[in-house]
């Protein structure tokens, strides 16, 4: 699935009524951009109460300074006065901290997703705003089996396709290679960055991914559905001529072959030997036949055959 480079919920670290909204849904935005801000006109008023008190902190001390060095005032009053100023100056520091929060910007460049809230609308800390996503590039994270990794290093080549936009293909690289494999699946999960120019490939989709390993390949391919997996031996039933049968048509009779099977690929496994090109091979049903029972070729009903099968929206 997909997950974007970078991502969040936007909400206020503290509450307010929300006083303006300088966004609008689906914008594309720059880190910094002022979203949205709350009323913080009382908090302004007490910062600028502070701000007096602070100078007139700071006024205190450059007077007292100078006659310290008069001998007018002794060292404990100076002493005084310092942490007065850079208590008064403190308080000044959290005050606007806390004017600064009533101000609500992106904090990196991306595309906004739906607003959630209205003018006039009181917000609670932590209540989600808006959603932010960077979607160029974007990141996809899948798994594969723990016999696969060493096939697999970072900056290999992959290519991403989706059924959102048939035809189309997303070029991309692994990026990064879990340490740890998981115990219950012995899957280990890899993350490769996509290339995303036009944003069309959005966090949360379902994509296939390929991953060119080694040299190509032209294996015969088989359903699942067609192998009979045995102890002694993995088995399938061709179908083959048997003199002509009694309307003058060709008789047909099963034949068990043991088989040599290899990667398994969605529907798919591969046949690496006792199958060749042009076999014709019983995929539904063979747990009624031996070897050479006559049958009839019935193809009404196909097995699932997809190397890369999708899930199903129910």
């Amino acid at each position: 699935s997909l997950q974007a480079v970078r991502g969040t919920d936007i909400a206020p670290e503290v509450g307010g009524i929300v006083s303006r909204i300088n966004f609008k849904s689906g914008e594309n935005v720059k880190a910094g951009t002022l979203l949205l801000e709350l009323n913080a006109d009382a908090d302004i008023a007490k910062l600028q109460s502070l701000k007096a008190t602070a100078e007139l902190a700071r006024q205190t001390y450059l007077r007292d300074r100078q006659q310290f060095k008069d001998r007018a005032v002794s060292q404990a009053t100076l002493d005084v006065d310092t942490a007065n100023l850079k208590s008064a100056e403190a308080q000044v520091a959290g005050q606007q901290a806390l004017v600064d929060k009533k101000l609500i910007r992106a904090p990196f460049s991306g595309r906004l997703g739906i607003r959630t809230v209205d003018l006039g609308q009181y917000l609670n800390a932590g209540v989600k705003i808006v959603t932010l996503q960077k979607l160029g590039p974007i990141f996809v994270d899948f798994y594969l089996p723990q016999k696969s990794i060493s096939r697999i290093t970072v900056g290999q080549a992959v290519s991403v396709k989706t059924d959102a936009f048939p035809g189309k293909t997303f070029a991309g690289k692994i990026s990064a290679i879990n340490p740890k494999v998981d115990s219950g699946t012995r899957n280990v999960e890899i993350r490769a960055t996509v290339l995303n120019p036009q944003r069309l490939l959005l966090p949360g989709m379902f994509v296939t991914i390929a991953i060119r390993i080694g040299r190509t390949q032209r294996l015969i391919t088989l359903p699942q559905t067609a192998i009979t997996y045995n102890p002694y031996g993995n088995i399938v039933y061709l179908v083959e001529h048997n003199g002509k049968g009694s309307a003058g048509k060709p008789a047909l009779m099963a034949k068990q072959k043991f088989v040599t099977t290899g990667e398994t690929r969605g529907d798919q496994v591969a046949i690496l030997d006792g199958v060749k090109a042009g076999d014709v091979v019983v995929t539904s049903g063979q747990i009624k036949l031996r070897n050479g029972t006559p049958v009839v070729i019935n193809n009404a009903i196909e097995p699932a055959n997809d190397a890369a099968p999708k899930p199903r929206d129910e």
